[in-house]
């Protein structure tokens, strides 16, 4: 055989060997609290090629927090019910795999860059945040924090955990993950709820309910801004490339933030209630969800504009990180 053909069978093996993934749906996965006394246990799963919804599935008791495994293989969502779990969903079948007890009231979760721990904000009498160790479904440590934990953020490199206290002196506890202890306590506005870290590791934003402000931390956890942004802030989210950050608002709003001016853009109107807020994975659209009309609303973040309702469950809350993300490597077989 000439050297030729030895290079062009070669080439042939390797290409079939190594296939470039096909794009696949980027999945939502929208928790539907309900309304206290009847708590919802669904979530409702969105298509967002398609914004249509593909299943509903049954988790615990008034799920709230959710947050998607970095592989997109493993969705976890915190059931706020007094005996609070966390329910583990297998993507591949959106089928409950695991349920794990953590502490009382469990609102936010968001998990290592590498997969391998899962921080859940317990807002029972404890306040604590559960470490739960995804090799083995189970909690591996327990770590007390600030006064009613709302909001949890993990740096891009793993090494922090960035947890909103919701108290009225509000704060934030920095978590050490290599010792799972807190390393520092932040000061920040009244009453802070949802958290999010700029993709460099740069900046950390924090939505304050009760001043209807977004204080940014640097590095050095010291805060070097205050926003003013719409009513009683909740949910905030960093467009993958990192040059905007949304915030909702009671107010029925989403404000942009400029990252680079600290400064807000826009103003996006929404549905009735708005808490959650996610991007996809290539930052073109945001999902809103809307507790009080239980919807979610679509926004294309090109011209800032809303482009598509969808009807879901019983107060929408959504609360973290709830698309899947886009799988950019390649199969091999």
């Amino acid at each position: 055989m000439s050297r030729r053909s030895i290079a062009a069978a070669t080439g042939l093996a390797l290409a079939l060997l190594v296939t470039p993934v096909p794009a696949v749906a980027q999945n939502a996965y929208i928790t539907n609290q309900g309304v206290y006394p009847n708590f919802s246990n669904k979530v409702t799963v969105i298509d967002t090629t398609t914004n249509k919804v593909v299943t509903t599935i049954d988790v615990g008791l008034a799920p709230t927090g959710v947050a998607v495994t970095p592989d997109g293989s493993k969705v976890y969502v915190a059931n706020r019910a007094v005996n609070g779990t966390v329910s583990v969903i297998d993507t591949a079948t959106n089928a409950v795999s695991a349920t794990v007890a953590v502490g009382s009231n469990p609102v936010g979760v968001a998990i290592k860059p590498d997969g391998s721990k899962v921080y859940v904000g317990n807002q029972g009498r404890h306040s604590t945040v559960s470490v739960i160790d995804t090799a083995t479904e189970s909690v591996s440590a327990t770590i007390d924090v600030g006064l009613t934990p709302a909001g949890i953020a993990v740096t891009p490199d793993g090494s922090k955990v960035y947890v909103a206290n919701r108290a009225a002196n509000g704060t934030v506890s920095v978590i050490d993950t290599a010792t799972n202890a807190v390393s520092a306590t932040v000061a920040v506005g009244s009453n802070p709820v949802g958290v999010a870290i700029k993709p460099d590791g740069s900046k950390v934003y924090v939505a304050n309910q009760g001043n209807g402000t977004v204080s940014v931390i640097d590095a050095t956890n010291a805060v070097v801004a205050t926003i003013k942004v719409g009513l009683a802030p909740f949910g905030v989210a960093v467009r993958p490339d990192g040059s905007t950050v949304y915030v909702t608002n009671l107010n029925n709003i989403v404000s942009v933030i400029a990252t680079a001016t600290n400064a807000v853009s826009a103003t996006i109107s929404v549905g009735n209630g708005p808490v959650g807020v996610a991007f996809t994975p290539d930052g073109s659209k945001a999902y809103v969800a809307n507790q009080f009309d239980h919807t979610v609303s679509v926004i294309a973040t090109a011209s800032n504009t809303v482009v598509a309702t969808i009807d879901v469950g019983t107060s929408p809350i959504a609360f973290g990180i709830f698309i899947l993300p886009r799988f950019t490597g390649a199969l091999f077989r």
